[in-house]
């Protein structure tokens, strides 16, 4: 396995640019997610990664050696695409066992590769089956085993899941993060879907109009989002976001945010004018004796949860509260923000002003 050095990456078709000077590194064994909406230029990076699309510019290394301009038939990789492509004249066993073949690998070694992926990814019962009559969730795991057969360096996976029904596609996460953990594959996979990425990344690549918004743990993208539209893109409800008027300088102790009882310690990046203050919906305590108050509009029952929104003087907010907890639409209740818990953003640029709780987490690519 390797690691893998995307350098100043960019990509451009003719006058657009898909890919804005993209810099990260995965390292040797992870499991990375390329997350974003459609268009962010995620699918395009994986497949320069994989050799299908040459850089405009910039450099990538995979296991130290530069192959930006090298095609994906000299960079011993193995690609997984969403829809399953698989050899319709073939049974299991004469897809997984083809690209060895054709490599001119001796029989005796294809078959026992092929009978070891077959042991893992729990296929042995249908190897002399054709493909046609398999289900999704068998055809996911053909072509997974088509992929891992040949043991490259790394495994690149643009949305494998996402022909798959929910409940499916949940249990096939499961079970190809399971697989990842057993071989210690470096495994680079694009979605959309940010609990997908949540659930099964290492370390996550958060992409919009081409710019690597934000780069790091899922914890750290979650608790410390670098820009707004991180913060609105993680998490289900989003991090709400509140308008205020203020003013930071560089240095100097907190900023105050009117009308409530919370104060941001420790800023250090300067900014004047106005600040945008966002919280989670789970970090908001609802406690009559706070000073900020909302009118509750509406509430959602979730079963253990309850999401209950708020019309307040700076916008829009929702709250996540134990679904035993008393409340009807109309009723005015004070809301409680613990600073530990809040990021403050300058609303002109949507970027994160730093602060000693997240300075060391926030990662702008």
């Amino acid at each position: 396995m390797a690691q893998i050095r995307i350098e100043n990456v960019r990509k451009e078709f003719g006058a657009f640019t898909a890919v804005q000077s993209s810099s990260f590194t995965i390292e040797d064994g992870e499991f990375f997610m390329l997350l974003g909406p459609s268009g962010c230029g995620k699918t395009t990076t994986l497949r320069m990664m994989a050799g299908l699309e040459l850089p405009t510019s910039g450099e990538i290394y995979i296991d130290g050696e530069e192959v930006g301009q090298k095609p994906a038939s000299q960079r011993d990789i193995a690609f997984v695409f969403q829809m399953f492509a698989l050899y319709p004249h073939m049974n299991v066993r004469r897809n997984i066992s083809y690209p060895l073949i054709s490599q001119g690998m001796p029989r005796a070694e294809v078959r026992r590769r092929v009978q070891e992926i077959a042991r893992i990814l729990g296929i042995e019962d249908i190897l002399d089956r054709p493909v046609g009559g398999l289900s999704g969730g068998d055809r996911q795991r053909v072509a997974l085993g088509r992929a891992i057969v040949r043991e490259p360096k790394a495994f690149f996976m643009d949305e494998p899941l996402g022909a798959l029904d929910a409940e499916f596609r949940e249990h096939m996460s499961a079970e190809l993060r399971a697989l990842h953990d057993r071989i210690g594959a470096t495994t680079v996979y694009v979605t959309h879907d940010q609990l997908e990425a949540m659930q099964m990344g290492d370390k996550i690549v958060v992409m919009n109009h081409g710019v690597v918004e934000q780069f790091g743990v899922p914890q750290d993208i979650y608790d410390w989002p670098a820009t707004k539209f991180v913060a609105q893109f993680i998490g289900s409800p989003c991090m709400n976001f509140l308008d205020f008027q203020g003013a930071v300088a560089p240095g100097q102790g907190s900023v105050a945010l009117s009308g409530t009882d919370c104060a941001m310690p420790f800023l250090r990046e300067g900014s004047r004018g106005d600040l945008t203050f966002g919280v989670r919906p789970e970090h908001i305590t609802l406690d009559d004796s706070a000073p900020y108050k909302g009118r509750v509009a509406a509430t959602e029952y979730l079963g253990t949860t309850q999401i209950v929104s708020f019309d307040t003087p700076n916008g829009p907010v929702k709250a996540r509260v134990a679904s035993h907890m008393p409340v009807r639409t109309g009723q005015t209740i004070g809301l409680r923000f613990d600073p530990r818990t809040v990021t403050v953003f300058d609303a002109n640029s949507g970027r994160a002003l730093l602060s000693e709780a997240n300075e060391g987490v926030l990662n702008h690519g």
